[in-house]
């Protein structure tokens, strides 16, 4: 057997409903301590965004390890994250009306968290006025996704003001600093948080210093901690990536050498042999998503399987030349190509520990809560 299916094989799974979510929980458990380490060995440098996560058992095995300030963007996900013991929790999401009542209601459900929420506007920091809930300014970082722009400092300084002793902080998301060349994502990043220092700067000469600065998704994440100013700040500064609780195909490939391993993978079973050196498995788009493009994800131990534009149950699997495809009922691994809305397909995950299935856990923060 291959060493890589190996490390990942199941015995029994025939028993298995496919397709299936498998967490390893030892293998979270070093992607945990591979963060630590990233993060300078200081778990309270790392806010997770839990979008990723979203199992109360693993959140639960990242307060743990001492990991307790947590983002993340539903009410589901924020209720999850104080379930599971948080000491702080961000609700990284613009949020109004009932949406802003509910993100209330919860802090006042769990007094001991600290619960906080992202603005860009003054209309948006009033509906915080009176409340628990603590306000961190969302700036745009150049993704244009929300925020203000980080060319807008005048602004942004106007809305410290404005918010007054509920202003928690910044929040500067550079998601989109993702290039494949590790050198060149690296200077667009540093460009990035040196625009941030000038905005911090510019709060603190006039008497709005910010208590916290969050930043970096995975891939900018190492270049985060090595920021002279970032590290160097009279503020708490906290790096939030999420991915690589689990790990999938693009954060392994942005951030090689550092200890981290997919944690997540898909078991699916082969239920069709429909043309010559293609072969078909149960892990469509439902199941395995597609949002980052096709391959949707790799076979675990067959480089020469290549998986091609899946349908909403099905996938198909082009086989290369001189491979042979495997026989109908076989079962195979699947490494996402991005795991975070792939955890979200699933109700249930089993969990594997020594290669038996030791629970099955919900997928507590899975889509949305009831409208009402």
């Amino acid at each position: 057997m291959d060493d890589e299916i190996r490390a990942y094989a199941l015995r029994d799974a025939g028993k298995i409903l496919t397709p299936a979510l498998l967490v390893y929980p030892e293998l979270v458990d070093a992607n945990i301590r591979a963060t630590i380490r990233l993060a300078g060995n200081d778990p309270n440098r790392w806010r997770p965004h839990i979008k990723t996560a979203k199992i109360g058992a693993v959140v639960r095995q990242m307060i743990g390890h001492g990991v307790r300030n947590l983002k993340c963007a539903t009410t589901l996900e924020l209720l999850t994250a104080c379930e599971a013991g948080a000491d702080d929790v961000l609700l990284a999401f613009p949020v109004t009306g009932a949406n802003a009542r509910r993100t209330a209601e919860i802090a006042r459900q769990f007094p001991v968290v600290r619960v906080s929420a992202l603005v860009e506007s003054a209309e948006q920091a009033e509906v915080w006025r009176g409340s628990s809930v603590g306000v961190f300014i969302d700036v745009n970082t150049g993704m244009n996704r929300t925020g203000i722009s980080q060319e807008r400092g005048a602004d942004i300084l106007a809305l410290a003001r404005r918010i007054g002793d509920a202003f928690r902080g910044l929040h500067y998301y550079d998601g989109h600093v993702s290039a494949p060349d590790a050198g060149e994502r690296e200077r667009a990043a540093h460009a990035g948080y040196d625009r941030l220092m000038e905005i911090v700067r510019e709060l603190s000469v006039a008497g709005c210093a910010p208590g916290e600065v969050i930043t970096s998704g995975t891939p900018a994440a190492p270049y985060a901690i090595n920021h002279a100013g970032l590290s160097a700040g009279p503020f708490k500064h906290r790096i939030s990536p999420g991915t690589v609780v689990y790990n999938d195909m693009s954060s392994l490939g942005q951030l090689p050498g550092r200890g981290y391993a997919a944690a997540v993978v898909v078991l699916t079973t082969v239920i069709s042999h429909p043309a010559p050196n293609v072969f078909t498995c149960d892990a469509g788009h439902k199941s395995v998503s597609a949002d980052a493009g096709v391959p949707t994800c790799r076979v675990v131990g067959h480089p020469e399987f290549r998986p091609m534009k899946p349908s909403e149950e099905h996938l198909p699997i082009e086989v290369e030349a001189g491979g042979q495809a495997p026989a109908i009922g076989s079962q195979l691994y699947l490494i996402p190509r991005h795991v975070c809305p792939t955890v979200n397909n699933f109700d249930a995950a089993a969990f594997v520990v020594g290669g038996e299935v030791g629970s099955v856990e919900r997928v507590t923060a899975r889509g949305h809560e009831g409208p009402l």
